[in-house]
């Protein structure tokens, strides 16, 4: 299994890895080093939505990316939600390599209005919600666009979660231990 480190200058995007601080809804962080992977498939489908992002003066924030299983039991302990949250039981498209949360920044670093902050466990996170300004649905469907353009499919409750198309049975689940130096402790 072969997973990427996604950072600039490799890869030409924002970091700001909400489990490997404070600010994410357990409050506490859930890595303890800020690394960013990838499957290698996922890795090149992020290249090219960084590249039609840029064509248009975008770029990209990841908030998530690769999840060992560890970090997936550790929230689903926390808040065990099926709406927002893969049951580790079943096995997170994250913890395969295959999924990446983020959103679209302008050329001045700043996030576009996506109308709920990552992670916003709420209706109003869901795509296609029209109880949002029109700047908002967007911004959205620009992020929706771009991603689907660069061959991702999205989940439809949250506007931030991208995955491989059938990812989960194309990829198997990844724990902490492959990658040579763990996110987790």
């Amino acid at each position: 299994m072969s997973l990427v480190s996604i950072a600039p200058p490799a890869f030409d995007v924002q970091l700001s890895l909400a489990y490997a601080s404070f600010d994410n809804f357990t409050g506490r962080p859930v890595y303890a080093r800020p690394d960013c992977w990838l499957h290698a498939d996922a890795a090149d489908a992020l290249r090219h939505a960084i590249e039609l992002a840029a064509a248009i003066g975008l770029g990209l924030r990841i908030f998530d990316a690769f999840r060992p299983q560890e970090a997936q039991w550790a929230l689903w302990h926390h808040t065990p939600d099926p709406e927002f949250l893969a049951d580790p039981r079943r096995g997170s498209i994250h913890s395969r390599g295959a999924a990446i949360d983020l959103t679209l920044v302008d050329g001045n670093g700043q996030a576009l209005d996506m109308g709920t902050g990552f992670d916003a466990f709420t209706p109003l996170s869901h795509h296609g919600n029209r109880d949002l300004s029109i700047e908002v649905q967007k911004n959205r469907y620009l992020l929706l666009g771009i991603m689907r353009a660069a061959g991702w499919d999205f989940y439809s409750n949250e506007w931030w979660h991208y995955q491989l198309v059938d990812a989960d049975t194309r990829y198997p689940l990844l724990s902490d231990s492959v990658l040579a130096r763990p996110m987790m402790h």
